[in-house]
């Protein structure tokens, strides 16, 4: 139950926030291991039920005390064994922790000052002017047990929603080997391996459906609910749950660099980037409660001595100063923001948002400005043939020859050509193909020259073309022997949610939508006008990206930060740029994925707006843990000063103010 938050550099955080065994504010990165986010307690604490037991002894022998002393006319020292039982129960793992800490150089936390102040009530009965307050000891050594029940209650819940977070991974793995399935660890699995998935287990590895159909359940992964079909050729992701039919993944990432395995990473290590008010809150730790103590000090010493008359005036104001020290630790504040801010990096984990850190939840909540990518992240970057213009062929004949003609060629538009008009074996003769960098593709088909590309080809060839400004996309035109046959209308498809995408974000306050693609001028003013983009900029490169970013940064106003949303190599370098990087999970290039702050699993656009709803969240209850926090210690600090808070008072300044807090804080997990 130590309780090292007025001082803790590398050490646990308060109580082991969620338990794990670092603390998200330090400075070094948490090594925070999936067993030790469970059930059970730390070592140094108690779990739930002992402590509850331990909580109605200590009433029972209060009691006892309270009625012995209500009915005999004892002496003090006789009634302080009478009390020492239940104060024993109720404070003595608080004065032993109290011990340890003041032993290992940090004196000044939770534990230290509530042995100071318990230990000074029970003993001020034998200062001379002094009253008794025995009862009222105990009693708030029992009172801070009840606050300890209640955070563990807290601390327990939102450590179980960690919990089914990370347990996303198998123990093991039924790989091939010899003709049969052998259970493996997944670790020991090399790519290539062919292994089996049953139904109703999870999947260990990354990989490629090989053989079997099914469906998978996503959640852990994406978030969402609805089941996934699977099929040979198609991808499977570590984590998912298979819910129908035997699968046989071809494994295509080792066990470090799988989809769950990186989760887990994730989520484990987002407590190395921490945010300004966790290391405001450490800072303010560090300083304030060395003051405090100080103060409580004068609080006892200085006024009696101004009285003229000590020994008459001493015993009053030494239990001010004791009520002093029970309010002054600022425990609250310092488990309830990393608290927070892990909190809603697991909620935004359970979404299929992954934050690497809790600095970049806190730089999402003030994003005012998000930049898009477009090929792969507003769109699907999968080009297909939207419309058919012949002049004078049909269009199934049109089509049918500019498949030919480009069916040896790698880019993505002739592979748009081919799925639209699959090349079956119809007889034709494809001869002497000729790729015209940046122009298109000449052949002959049954003997007819037919030449497939943009308008500089068709000059080339001799052709009369007809431009079409109407559609946005790329314009395929045809023509055979020198003649103008047609143009064919290719699109990069507009991702579902992209519209969606583009209203949550300005529902959440954001004021500037802009996007940056290397596509043609054209192509990106349709996009953008569909999805009402604010401004756009097409045709650029790498470096001109990271410009366009650097100038949006230099108009910046206040601490309003700026976001960028991006899924390829090239955008690796304005991810890491932009003060929040958001790069698309699933189908994203690895580059882009370790350069990034954030990472959406499912590659939806739409889930940007949520992870700023939760930034935001998440942020406001942080805000509203410090506020409510200073504001009724400083209140209780300045009655204890003057007389006027008993106790009792000073125990909820603290402790109940603590509790109220960590419950105010698990919120971020929902």
């Amino acid at each position: 139950m130590s309780c090292s938050c007025c001082h803790h550099e590398n050490e646990k955080a308060c109580r082991g926030a969620l338990r794990g065994k670092a603390d998200p504010g330090a400075s070094e990165k948490p090594e925070v291991d999936e067993d030790e986010v469970d059930e059970g307690e730390d070592d140094d604490d108690e779990d739930p039920a002992t402590l509850k037991r331990r909580i109605i002894a200590a009433a029972v022998l209060l009691v006892a005390a309270v009625v012995i002393q209500r009915v005999t006319d004892l002496p003090p020292w006789a009634q302080l064994l009478v009390f020492l039982p239940s104060y024993v129960v109720a404070g003595g793992s608080v004065i032993a922790e109290a011990v340890e800490s003041f032993a290992g150089g940090h004196p000044f936390d939770e534990d230290f000052l509530m042995s100071i102040a318990t230990v000074g009530a029970l003993l001020i009965g034998f200062v001379p002017g002094g009253e008794p307050q025995f009862a009222e000891a105990v009693f708030v050594m029992l009172f801070f047990q009840v606050g300890e029940l209640f955070e563990g209650i807290a601390e327990g819940n939102s450590r179980r929603s960690i919990k089914e977070l990370l347990d996303i991974r198998p123990d093991t793995a039924n790989v091939e080997r010899n003709g049969e399935a052998v259970a493996v660890d997944p670790s020991t699995v090399q790519v290539g391996e062919v292994i089996l998935v049953r139904p109703g287990e999870k999947i260990p590895l990354d990989g490629t459906v090989v053989d079997g159909t099914s469906s998978l359940d996503t959640r852990a992964i994406t978030g969402e609910s609805v089941p996934r079909p699977v099929s040979p050729g198609e991808d499977a992701f570590s984590g998912c749950v298979n819910l129908s039919g035997v699968l046989r993944l071809r494994v295509t990432k080792a066990f470090g660099e799988s989809t769950a395995s990186k989760i887990i990473d994730l989520v484990k290590n987002a407590g190395s980037n921490k945010s300004r008010s966790e290391k405001f809150i450490k800072r303010f730790a560090r300083v304030y409660t060395p003051i405090v103590v100080l103060l409580a000090i004068a609080v006892a010493v200085v006024p009696p001595l101004a009285s003229g008359d000590f020994a008459g005036s001493f015993a009053t104001w030494l239990l001010r100063a004791l009520t002093f020290l029970v309010v002054s630790c600022p425990c609250a504040l310092v488990l309830s923001v990393p608290l927070t801010f892990f909190g809603g990096i697991g909620g935004a984990s359970k979404r299929g948002i992954l934050v690497k850190g809790s600095n970049y939840l806190e730089a999402l909540a003030k994003a005012q400005t998000v930049v898009f990518d477009k090929t792969g992240t507003l769109t699907k970057g999968v080009f297909k043939v939207t419309t058919v213009h012949p002049s004078v062929l049909g269009e199934e004949r049109l089509l049918h020859l500019a498949a030919h003609v480009e069916h040896n060629s790698t880019h993505p538009v002739a592979a748009a050509l081919r799925d639209a008009y699959p090349s079956d074996d119809d007889g034709c003769v494809v001869t002497d193909v000729t790729e015209e960098a940046g122009r298109g593709v000449l052949a002959s088909v049954n003997g007819r020259r037919v030449a497939v590309g943009n308008d500089r080809l068709m000059e080339e060839v001799g052709a009369t073309w007809e431009a079409c400004h109407t559609l946005a996309g790329t314009i395929v035109h045809v023509a055979v022997d020198g003649k103008y046959a047609g143009h064919i209308h290719i699109s990069d498809e507009v991702k579902d949610d992209s519209r969606e995408a583009i209203a949550s974000i300005r529902a959440e306050g954001v004021r500037h939508c802009v996007m940056l693609t290397g596509d043609r001028r054209d192509a990106a003013a349709g996009v953008a006008r569909d999805l009402g983009i604010d401004e756009f900029h097409a045709e650029l490169l790498p470096a001109g990206k990271v410009e366009q970013v650097e100038r949006l940064l230099s108009e910046r106003q206040g601490d309003a930060t700026l976001a960028f949303v991006g899924d390829g190599i090239n955008d690796a370098p304005v991810l890491a740029r932009a003060d929040v990087g958001i790069a698309m999970g699933a189908m994203g290039s690895d580059a882009a994925i370790e350069a990034a702050d954030v990472v959406l699993m499912d590659d939806k656009p739409s889930k940007i707006a949520v992870a700023i709803r939760i930034a935001r969240r998440t942020a406001r209850i942080a805000r509203q843990n410090i506020a409510f926090a200073i504001a009724v210690k400083v209140a209780i600090l300045c009655l204890a000063a003057v007389g006027l808070a008993p106790m009792w008072l000073a125990i909820f300044g603290d402790v109940g103010v603590m509790v109220l807090c960590v419950l105010n804080a698990t919120q971020t997990l929902r």
